[in-house]
């Protein structure tokens, strides 16, 4: 009569562990990153500071400066732009952050 034999094989738990590791990585990237860090595209009217070669510099409500091309306005007037802000200037999310570590700090 023939025996065989049966090799049991462990689970490749470091395999295993790798693969989950490497998943959470790539979900918390795709969630957490977009709403952060990302730019978001805003329209909104800017007040004209300077007029150059490139077009007029202005200055949106939350304290950027923008570059509009192709732009005939003199320093004062308020013209429409759209451009690019990390979402976390938009949302709040820096804000509570600095709020978080005025607590922390005395």
């Amino acid at each position: 009569m023939k025996t065989t034999n049966q090799v049991e094989k462990k689970a490749p738990a470091f395999k295993f562990l790798m693969i989950l590791i490497a998943a959470t990585s790539v979900i918390l990237v795709l969630i957490i990153s977009p709403w952060n860090v990302f730019p978001t595209l805003v329209t909104e009217d800017v007040t004209v500071i300077a007029v150059t070669n490139y077009g007029c510099v202005a200055e949106s409500m939350m304290g950027i400066s923008v570059v509009v091309q192709d732009c005939d306005a003199k320093p004062g007037d308020v013209v429409s732009a759209t451009f690019y802000i990390p979402a976390m200037e938009i949302n709040g999310y820096y804000d509570r952050v600095q709020e978080k570590l005025k607590m922390v700090n005395p």
